[in-house]
Order: C-alpha cells, then structure tokens, then sequence
C-alpha cells in the first residue's frame, strides 16, 4: 500500500514514555498490536517528520 492509496482499516494509536526511558507508539488494527518502541532522540526526529509533513499537507490543501 502506497501512502497516497485511501483505506477503510482504522486502527487506534496511543504514544507515551515507557518506565525504562523510552517513548513508544502503540498500533492496535483488527486485533493486531504493534508497540514500537524508541529512543527519546528518535522520537524527536520522528515528530519532527510528522510536523513537516503536516506542513506540506497544510500547503497543498490550499
């Protein structure tokens, strides 16, 4: 699946530290979990991804 292709599959998304220091995300779709765990350094890069793709989103809506 390519990232511009539209789907119906939902999933929910939960983010938070862990108690050994690390930030994890948690997937959960159709009874499927993925946590998916992170260095907190990793994960500042990681939103900074996210913050730049929502910028461009925001740009090309207009």
């Amino acid at each position: 699946m390519s990232i511009n292709k539209e789907s119906d599959l939902s999933a929910n998304m939960q983010i938070g530290p862990t108690s050994l220091g690390m930030v994890r995300i948690y997937i959960e779709a159709d009874g499927v979990e993925i946590p998916m765990d992170f260095e907190p350094e990793e994960a500042e890069e990681i939103a900074e991804e996210i913050r730049a793709a929502a910028a461009q989103a925001r740009h090309l809506s207009k």
